[in-house]
């Protein structure tokens, strides 16, 4: 970063090859030779987003790129490309030209001359619109801002805003509490800081994306309600074990579903029918947790057959601890009564507990994910 860079403009990208030159050529026009520097934080996009990135920074040196490898995430990449940041205020804008960057001087302007945290960038105050929005669309933003409430402790017109700016000591002070999950940042910010944040929003019009595809697939309603639940019960239990849990249980039905076509439906042997049951409801849990839990870190290709194997080994012992657990407190409580239950719920849990331990660090792992920074 040059000396004098006062704002780091951070800018996550996924397939937005044809985007990134224009959007730095709209920066160069806005904000002139010196004083800022643009991030762009690549999840590895297919359409090698990146090479365009690192074409551009070899003519302008404010020009920068984390390229990520390994995991994606819109909240995530943001938090990395902040604080790759040393300026005192860093803006956060998307790469598909629907942000109006002509707001970012004002923005500026207001954390240079008052005491805020942040100046948001609202399409819900005094002129500001979300543009050419479908009906559907408004209706899951309006849900999601509702929903926000929940958790959150500001009058924020607009805490779905991905257009933001604020000062860079704001960043050290919620980083560590951040979740990371999902795609909005600024509501994971609000929430995380432990006093109350000084922010004004300046209205702004949503824009019609020039070219590439929306970010917005269908996985993000399930994301946001994890990062809600990760800001209401993350303190006392890991975010993923909910969804993780969740998929265990549906799994248990699969499992009783298959043995039960296969024992009584097909006559095979109950050792042959529970094996199968087993085999398929262990398959059936992996892959939803890899679409769902992990989608972050989703394994594809030869990853896949790698960690489907890592998971039913790791679950075949939850397995073994299951049961084991379950006989010795059946065998160690009164008989009679609801003990029984209890022994086999115990049983259950400590299964879970282990399953999502030991295939959180071999299944899906973050180790050998690396970023390239110029």
């Amino acid at each position: 970063m040059n000396p004098h860079t006062e704002l780091t403009i951070v800018v996550p990208t996924f397939n937005e090859r044809a985007n990134v030159a224009k959007l730095v050529e709209k920066l160069q026009g806005l904000l002139g030779d010196a004083g800022w520097e643009v991030i762009f934080v690549d999840d590895d996009s297919p359409d090698a987003t990146a090479s365009v990135v690192r074409e551009i920074a070899l003519r302008d040196a404010r020009v920068r790129l984390l390229h990520r490898l390994g995991r994606r995430g819109l909240a995530s990449a943001c938090i990395e490309g902040m604080l790759a940041s040393t300026a005192p205020y860093v803006a956060v804008m998307d790469a598909d030209l629907q942000h109006d960057e002509r707001l970012l001087p004002d923005m500026l302007q207001e954390l240079r001359d008052g005491h805020l945290d942040v100046v948001v960038g609202s399409r819900h105050v005094a002129s500001g619109s979300l543009g050419d929005w479908s009906g559907k669309r408004r209706l899951a933003s309006r849900v999601a801002t509702t929903l926000s409430a929940l958790v959150l402790k500001a009058d924020l017109k607009d805490p779905m805003s991905g257009f933001f700016m604020l000062r860079r000591g704001l960043i050290d002070e919620v980083a560590r509490d951040l979740s990371g999950i999902g795609f909005k940042i600024l509501l994971d910010i609000f929430i995380s800081a432990r006093r109350p944040l000084r922010f004004k929003e300046l209205p702004y019009r949503f824009g019609t994306r020039v070219a590439g595809s929306s970010k917005l697939d269908s996985m993000v309603a399930s994301e946001y309600i994890l990062m809600l639940l990760d800001k209401l019960v993350g303190r006392y239990v890991p975010i993923r074990f909910i969804p993780f849990a969740f998929i265990g249980g549906l799994g248990v039905f699969v499992h009783m579903a298959v043995l039960f076509a296969l024992f009584r439906g097909f006559g095979l042997s109950f050792i042959a029918g529970q094996t199968t049951a087993t085999l398929l409801a262990m398959t059936f849990n992996f892959f939803l947790n890899n679409l769902f839990t992990y989608r972050d870190r989703r394994l594809r290709g030869w990853g896949l057959l790698r960690g489907w194997l890592s998971f039913t080994l790791a679950c075949s012992v939850g397995a073994v601890a299951n049961v084991g657990i379950a006989t010795y407190l059946f065998h160690a409580t009164p008989e009679g009564g609801p003990w029984w239950v209890v022994s086999a719920a115990a049983g259950i849990l400590v299964g879970a507990v282990w399953n999502y331990a030991v295939t959180a660090v071999y299944t899906w792992n973050a180790k050998g994910t690396a970023a390239s920074a110029r």
